[in-house]
């Protein structure tokens, strides 16, 4: 059997030494007497001296785990995070006995949050896109603001064209934020330009719905699905597609449950997950799956918990891990659970070390997800070890 060429060359370099060794070893014999200090091998330590221990890294977390991180400056609920470009996480907006303006960012390399610049008003309910350029857009009833990384400030850009509360966003193939519906305003919908700084109108959706969720579609359209009429109804099943190309919106298919305060996830294979939320009369643990080709919804497995306002994160190995949330009972949950697309299936993973609601849930670049504040929880925040 031939040797590899990594052990070969090994055999090569011992018999070497081995031969010098016996060279040396025979001229001592002949009388040359011992061979010098200088003539070592190598350096030798002095009798006195201390080798430094080599340190013991520390174990990893296992895997679908989750460990403390922070703590955060102050608690938030119902605030925003979003991933900046340079790998860190930026936390805005939410109350705490009140509006916090204050923001802060986390530091993944650190496990540190530090406070940044406030915003203009702060509070629940907005919602935050990052833009191309790497800024954050801000959107609160009829005002919006910017975030700027680099300089760690806010700054007041165009306002909108209507007061809107409860509304759908999202970004744009060509950059542009999509804002869609909200209580009290009927079915209107605008978009933003990054580049002019504005607010302009653009088609309605056919139905006028709140706290609804919008999606961006692979092939570049917006999936607005869900939502409510009014704080008593009615509760919305149907759906439909914003076309940016015609700056129109059209209907599709609708889900088999009326559901707001859900999730919806695109999914690589470019399908969307719709999951939980409250159908009007409870929280619910079903799910489906929106088909872009067919414009179908189908039924998919169900989640172990009901669950409404919770978190869905898309992992870098497709799966989504959904966290917290209420039952319906007003008992927030620490369990989370991973749907596996390939299976349709929903499996319990570890559970958060805090129970919460109304969190926020952002995957890192290293894969890991980041899952902060909540309604009763303090200033904590931990990580996911997918």
């Amino acid at each position: 059997m031939r040797a590899s060429p990594g052990i070969d060359r090994g055999s090569r370099s011992t018999g070497r030494a081995f031969a010098a060794l016996v060279l040396i070893l025979a001229v001592a014999g002949c009388g040359g007497g011992p061979a010098s200090p200088s003539s070592s091998l190598g350096p030798t330590a002095s009798p006195n001296s201390t080798l430094a221990p080599t340190p013991t890294p520390s174990p990893m977390p296992a895997h679908g785990t989750f460990t403390a991180t922070g703590p955060m400056s102050t608690g938030r609920n119902d605030a925003m995070s979003t991933l900046l470009t340079d790998g860190r996480v930026l936390i805005a907006g939410g109350t705490l006995r009140g509006a916090v303006a204050m923001a802060e960012l986390y530091d993944p390399s650190t496990g540190k949050f530090i406070l940044t610049g406030s915003m203009a008003k702060g509070g629940a309910g907005e919602t935050a896109t990052r833009l191309s350029d790497g800024s954050v857009l801000f959107v609160e009833g009829d005002t919006a603001e910017l975030y700027n990384p680099t300089s760690g400030t806010f700054s007041a850009t165009g306002s909108l064209t209507e007061q809107r509360g409860g509304w759908a966003a999202t970004v744009l193939s060509d950059g542009r934020v999509l804002v869609a519906g909200g209580d009290d305003i009927g079915n209107t919908a605008e978009l933003y330009d990054p580049t002019a700084g504005k607010f302009s109108r653009t088609g309605s959706m056919k139905t006028a719905r709140w706290d609804s969720v919008a999606t961006r579609l692979a092939d570049g359209r917006v999936l607005v699905v869900g939502g409510e009429g009014s704080d008593q109804g009615p509760y919305f099943a149907s759906a439909e597609i914003y076309d940016p190309s015609t700056s129109k919106f059209g209907p599709t298919g609708s889900m088999h449950s009326a559901r707001t305060e859900f999730t919806a996830t695109l999914l690589p294979d470019g399908q969307v997950l719709v999951a939980g939320g409250f159908n009007g009369s409870d929280a619910v643990a079903s799910a489906e799956l929106f088909d872009p080709a067919t414009g179908k919804f189908s039924p998919t497995g169900s989640m172990h918990d009901a669950r409404q306002d919770f978190t869905a994160t898309l992992l870098t190995n497709g799966e989504v891990l959904v966290a917290g949330g209420d039952n319906d009972d007003s008992v927030a949950l620490a369990s989370a659970e991973l749907y596996n697309p390939v299976t349709g299936t929903f499996t319990p993973t570890g559970s958060m070390a805090t129970a919460r609601l109304n969190q926020t849930a952002t995957l890192l670049a290293d894969g890991r997800v980041l899952v902060v504040g909540g309604a009763l929880t303090g200033s904590s925040a931990e990580l996911y070890w997918p």
